[in-house]
């Protein structure tokens, strides 16, 4: 994920996007190419050509917050379009390097024992802990429950994008599954900008791109979105269909993770399966423990 590749295919697609129609200018004879061309990018942003082709062509390092602020406009940039435009520019410069989150795995790093406290705290939905990489590092009862298809397969490594993209039983999981790949592939590339040095999400990138025809495809599509607040639709095995509404949460305590917890309408049912989630939780863990237990052994006669 070479930072100048990155930056130029990132510009050329959201120039793509914008139709002159929906930019105020005229539409004018047959285009070569979708959207609009750089020299009118360049005239909606106040600039010359030359110097907009040289930003798209991905050199961003030294360009300062009100050309990027112009591009933004002329493109018609959302807020996490901007955010990842930014990302990008300070990737290019160097100057994320103290603002980036610290490099770190799922599978080294391990919650606080008071953040598995607060998670266990929340007892009447699923609350978990990620990465920009989808890793799942810590999670509540019902959210292990929640995820018990993401944990069935051990090549899925707790990770939503790989379960997504390379399990089948995601299909059933997930009832809208195009939405949910959309949503899973644009936190990998916002992750991707905003940590571009993460040799971990270039090797998932990488894995998935060549498993996954549906991931490469969307891969390429180059859309970021900020994933704080909605509703899903899922399919669990054990309890059927659950509508939820999710929360995201930024962890101060922890740059680059997310504490996400669903929740569902109260009176309706999917509270009820919730409930019932819960009760098949208490049972699976429950069946677990007995089967880690050491044989009791009857004490000999004497």
């Amino acid at each position: 994920m070479n930072n100048q590749a990155e930056v130029r295919e990132f510009l050329s697609s959201r120039r793509a996007k914008i139709t002159p129609e929906r930019a105020g200018l005229p539409a004018g004879g047959r285009r070569r190419v979708p959207g609009l061309r750089r020299s009118e990018v360049a005239a909606l942003a106040d600039m010359s050509v030359e110097y907009y082709a040289k930003l798209e062509r991905g050199n961003l390092a030294g360009v300062s917050p009100a050309v990027l602020e112009a591009v933004a406009r002329a493109l018609q940039l959302d807020d996490a379009e901007r955010a990842h435009l930014l990302n990008l520019a300070q990737a290019a410069d160097g100057s994320d390097a103290l603002t980036r989150p610290r490099r770190r795995t799922g599978r080294a790093w391990t919650p606080h024992r008071s953040l598995q406290w607060v998670l266990d705290a929340v007892t009447e939905g699923p609350a978990f802990v990620r990465n920009g990489r989808m890793d799942i590092l810590a999670a509540n009862q019902l959210a292990r429950a929640f995820y018990a298809d993401v944990q069935a397969t051990p090549g899925n490594q707790a990770n939503l994008a790989r379960f997504n993209f390379l399990d089948p039983a995601s299909r059933r999981f997930y009832p809208d599954w195009d939405q949910a790949a959309d949503v899973a592939v644009a936190i990998l590339r916002t992750e991707a900008g905003r940590n571009p040095h993460d040799k971990d999400l270039h090797d998932l990138v990488g894995e998935l791109s060549t498993r996954s025809d549906a991931f490469r495809t969307r891969w390429g599509a180059h859309n970021v979105r900020h994933h704080g607040t909605g509703t899903k639709r899922f399919h669990h095995q054990a309890v059927g269909e659950l509508t939820l509404a999710y929360e995201g949460l930024e962890m101060a305590a922890e740059p680059g993770l997310t504490l996400t917890v669903y929740t569902a309408e109260p009176g309706s049912p999917s509270e009820e399966g919730l409930r019932l989630l819960a009760s098949w939780a208490a049972t699976q863990e429950g069946r677990t423990i007995a089967r880690q237990a050491p044989r009791m052994t009857s004490p000999r006669n004497e």
